[in-house]
């Protein structure tokens, strides 16, 4: 089974757990915390190793995260140890949060422009964001400076890229003279 399979299959199986105990924000507070301990190395290898057995892996987990996380997140990582499955824990997480969003109605943009924006244009630019059929219910926005761009904005909205850069438009203009349309 391949890896995205198995992480939404259990990304979606604590995603319905959080919602039939009435916990949701709870374990999305806990998933994006142990997200963030991920960035930990010695933990990242601990996940991978197959040298450490699952029950030494699951009193490890006992002694870092049991009464930081909720009891539901601790079950859950229990049974994803005595699966085997623990290696996929990235994934699974990763997988759990944009279930979440998708639930709740979020879509996730990445407004890259040329130099910082004001807040006041920034929430412009949200609620437009809001008001068009690219969006759901709430937009979680994402700023980003790239001086390349020369000027004008990029938009990332999922798998969709809107780009009005001048950088991009310079390049268009420049394939355009390229091609042999024009005559001497």
């Amino acid at each position: 089974m391949s890896i995205s399979r198995i992480s939404d299959r259990y990304a979606k199986s604590l995603l319905d757990l959080a919602i039939d105990g009435n916990k949701l924000d709870t374990i999305l507070q806990d998933v994006q915390s142990f997200k963030a301990m991920l960035q930990s190395r010695e933990l990242m290898l601990l996940l991978k190793s197959p040298i450490v057995n699952g029950s030494k892996k699951g009193s490890i987990f006992k002694t870092l995260f049991e009464g930081k996380f909720d009891a539901l997140t601790m079950t859950f990582f229990e049974v994803i140890l005595r699966k085997g499955r623990e290696e996929f824990l990235p994934e699974i997480a990763d997988d759990f949060i944009k279930q979440y969003k998708a639930k709740k109605g979020i879509t996730d943009v990445k407004l890259t422009t040329a130099v910082s924006m004001p807040k006041e244009l920034l929430e412009s630019i949200k609620a437009q964001l809001l008001s068009s059929d690219a969006t759901e219910t709430s937009v979680e926005l994402e700023t980003a400076v790239d001086s390349k761009l020369i000027g004008g904005f990029v938009i990332e909205i999922g798998d969709r890229l809107y780009d009005d850069s001048i950088s991009h438009k310079l390049s268009e203009l420049k394939k355009q003279f390229a091609s042999d349309n024009y005559s001497k």
